[in-house]
This record gives C-alpha cells, sequence and structure tokens, in this order.
C-alpha cells in the first residue's frame, strides 16, 4: 500500500529544525555555524544529523572545500527549492495566525 502523499512530505521535512533549516536556506548558501545562529535552541548533534537526512533525501547540498580548516556550505538542492511556495504561504500563515490571536504583526 502507497502512503498517504502528506505523510511522504511530512517524513522528509516534518521535524522542527528540518523545516527551519530548509526555511533559512531559502534565503542562499549558509555554512554550519550560521544555522546554528540561526536556529537558537538546536543542539549542534541534531543539526547535523538532520543535515545528513536532508542531504540524503535530496533535499539539501552539501559542498566541502579542501581547504584547512575545512569549509562546509549547505545550500538548497533543486527539490529543496520547490519547497519555497509552500513555505511562503506557511509563513504567511504564520503571520496571519499571530495577528488574529493579538501576538504579531497585523497582516497584510
Amino acid at each position: 500500500m502507497n502512503p498517504c502523499p502528506v505523510e511522504t512530505a511530512v517524513n522528509l521535512v516534518g521535524a522542527k529544525w528540518k523545516i527551519l533549516v530548509i526555511y533559512h536556506l531559502l534565503g542562499g548558501v549558509k555554512r554550519f555555524n550560521e544555522l546554528r545562529r540561526l536556529l537558537p535552541g538546536v543542539t549542534q548533534r541534531m543539526l547535523t544529523l538532520h543535515l545528513r537526512e536532508l542531504e540524503r533525501d535530496g533535499l539539501i547540498l552539501r559542498q566541502v572545500y579542501p581547504v584547512v580548516p575545512p569549509r562546509v556550505e549547505y545550500s538548497l538542492s533543486e527539490l529543496g527549492q520547490s519547497l519555497t511556495p509552500i513555505l511562503t504561504m506557511l509563513g504567511d500563515w504564520g503571520r496571519e495566525y499571530e495577528a488574529s490571536m493579538g501576538r504579531g504583526e497585523k497582516a497584510e
């Protein structure tokens, strides 16, 4: 039996830190420590695990530069970039929700 397509999507990006990594990579290439700063609360171990899984699943690209110390950059793959409209809509919905609850900026 084939899984529900929503289940497939949630399995790929449903973890809190995974979706936030993808969101931050929408803005362009990031190094590991940049992602750590953008994601207060994530442990180094959890971020490493999620980055590996996102790379394995083809959503992000990992570029290693042969320098000392090693330089590693992460970016969205073409498949990862295809999540842009979904994350944009999710962000819009989140802003509208926060505004409706009196906790955020007014929705436009």
